[in-house]
């Protein structure tokens, strides 16, 4: 009875401590809450003035950097226009030199590009020399040179985008108005600087338009219209309303949803005006950046009260270490089955040599009663010279028993080379590939398939050219697909009335063999090339000679296909890379 005294005491215990330690766990997140909240507000206000002020130093450098630039150009006409040696070729028209005078002014100037223009505006001498013989007559810069007698700036749009800033000046001398010198400045060069950070920038003239912009879409708009014209998710537009997650400090535009600071400037210079969009992403990254240590160091807290809450921390992680031996051990199977497939695939590449074999001899057992026919032609025909040549012997005649020893030992070479064929036909061929001529193979296979074309009484019509058709591969199995596909002809044109095989062999960027028959055509083209496929009778065939010398053909890297004739028939073409002497070089 003492044993179940002590569990109620113990859980008694337990009871009023698992209450205290939640309500310190939960006084530990207000907590956090709190410092959390404060130290967000007092971060946010104190590095936001240090972005807005860093925002308003970096505006009064790109603003004193831009006036810089415009001023030290705007002297460079003043300069140019009385240059002796411009105004002697103005005087003279020989600018032969003044390309070249011009461009060994570009680099100290700093300019973008000069232009030299005659009194008809027709450009004489150019540092950019694509730019020479173009006509300026109607262009501001030139007529208002001429008009006046100071510098003149204008802004005009590019075709490509932008803005081209160019000061001119008119050229004088002792008869009067010359022509005018043009100096482009170049201003994009601080777009590009400007964009190597994460402010947006722009700058309008005296009418509002932007010229310059760290953003291509927005020149030549108001501002108002490039915050509208701006994608909802890409845009800088105008608040509407206040950024109350920003505590006091209201937001001036949003950029993709996050509060920016925009800042203004002027520009002396013509009425321009700069302004500025800063991200307050950087004030984001520096705040969040001490929140985050605030958080884990809560964190930790609240994790040691939890694992202390727990009392099943044991029991997972004890699931988890079986679960990871059962995973280690499903591994192992799933390596074990792999290996296993690899012997399946070894295996299945034998038996796949073996059935290509298989299917030869198939053939030559089809074949061997026409052979048979072909060897007793021969046989008898040597007993009958035989009898022949003894008859001659008797009556003593030796000459013309020669002779029909001659014939004897030609109709022995005969049924030689047809048995030295099927020898060779028959045999697994070679391990590796060398150069076979598609016109000999090709040759081989139909004299194999000679006597059953005799016998079935078909007209073979062959178009083979005059050179050699070399292709790389084993030339048994080349041949293995060559009778296939014949045999394949031949079973199709049994019944027709005058059976006919067209075979073509052809060279080009590849090797192409058709072999075309009269026959009653294919009515499934989509499984032909599967095993064990087949229209012929049961017991003529099991299906597997096209399906094999598909393999063969994919094997040797070309492509074995079929099609039903325009007349009738049947067409079969197989295409071979081509063995050209570049690849028998490298090979």
């Amino acid at each position: 009875m003492k044993a179940p005294a002590q569990g109620r005491k113990i859980w008694r215990r337990g009871g009023p401590l698992s209450w205290r330690g939640r309500i310190a766990l939960a006084a530990l997140v207000a907590l956090a809450a709190a410092v959390v909240w404060i130290t967000n507000v007092f971060l946010t206000e104190r590095f936001t003035e240090t972005t807005r002020n860093r925002a308003e130093v970096r505006l009064a450098l790109y603003s004193g950097n831009l006036v810089s630039e415009l001023r030290r150009n705007a002297i460079v006409p003043q300069l140019l226009a009385r240059d002796p040696a411009l105004i002697g070729a103005l005087n003279s028209g020989d600018y032969t030199q003044s390309t070249q005078r011009l461009m060994s002014f570009v680099d100290e100037i700093g300019a973008a590009s000069l232009m030299l223009l005659d009194r008809e505006g027709r450009a004489v001498a150019a540092t950019d020399r694509a730019r020479l013989g173009s006509t300026h007559r109607t262009q501001p810069y030139f007529v208002e040179a001429l008009r006046g007698s100071g510098t003149v700036f204008t802004t005009l749009p590019r075709e490509a985008g932008g803005y081209r800033f160019t000061y001119s000046r008119r050229v004088e001398g002792q008869a009067g108005t010359l022509g005018a010198i043009l100096v482009e400045v170049d201003l994009a060069k601080f777009e590009r600087a400007w964009s190597g950070i994460s402010d947006a920038v722009l700058v309008t003239d005296s009418e509002g338009t932007i010229v310059l912009s760290t953003e291509p879409r927005w020149r030549g708009l108001t501002e108002a219209e490039a915050l509208e014209r701006e994608p909802p998710l890409t845009a800088i537009r105008r608040a509407v309303q206040e950024a109350v997650d920003w505590a006091t400090i209201p937001a001036d535009a949003y950029l993709e949803g996050q509060a920016v600071m925009r800042m203004e400037t002027r520009i002396p210079f013509r009425g321009w005006r700069m302004a500025s969009f800063t991200t307050y992403a950087s004030v984001r990254d520096q705040v969040n950046a001490v929140l985050a240590l605030e958080i884990m160091a809560f964190a930790i807290l609240l994790a040691g009260g939890f694992y202390l809450l727990s009392r099943k921390t044991a029991l997972r992680m004890a699931l988890f270490q079986r679960e990871s031996a059962e995973l280690r051990d499903l591994n192992a199977r799933l390596q074990r089955e792999i290996a296993e497939r690899e012997r399946m695939q070894e295996s299945l590449a034998v038996a796949e040599q073996s059935l290509q074999q298989s299917s030869k001899l198939a053939v030559l057992g089809e074949m061997s009663a026409a052979v048979s026919h072909e060897l007793n032609q021969p046989l008898a025909a040597m007993k009958t010279y035989l009898a022949g040549a003894r008859l001659l012997l008797r009556r003593n005649r030796p000459e013309e028993a020669a002779t029909a020893f001659h014939r004897i030992d030609g109709l022995i070479e005969r049924m030689g080379a047809i048995t030295r064929q099927l020898k060779a036909y028959a045999g697994k061929g070679a391990e590796t590939l060398a150069p076979v001529d598609l016109a000999e193979a090709l040759t081989s296979a139909l004299s194999m398939m000679e006597p059953q074309l005799r016998q079935g009484r078909v007209r073979v019509n062959r178009v083979l050219p005059e050179a050699p058709v070399m292709v790389m591969g084993d030339r048994v199995r080349i041949e293995q697909v060559i009778v296939n596909l014949i045999r394949n002809a031949f079973d199709a044109v049994k019944t027709a009335p005058e059976p006919e095989i067209d075979i073509l062999l052809a060279r080009g960027e590849t090797a192409v063999l058709t072999v075309r028959d009269n026959g009653a055509g294919i009515e499934d083209l989509t499984a032909l090339f599967e095993p064990f496929y087949t229209t012929k009778a049961p017991g003529d065939g099991v299906g597997l000679g096209l399906a094999i010398s598909s393999g063969i053909v994919s094997d040797l890297g070309g492509r074995l296909t079929a099609r039903n004739a325009e007349g009738g028939g049947a067409v079969f073409e197989m295409q071979l890379p081509i063995l050209t002497e570049d690849t028998r070089a490298a090979e």
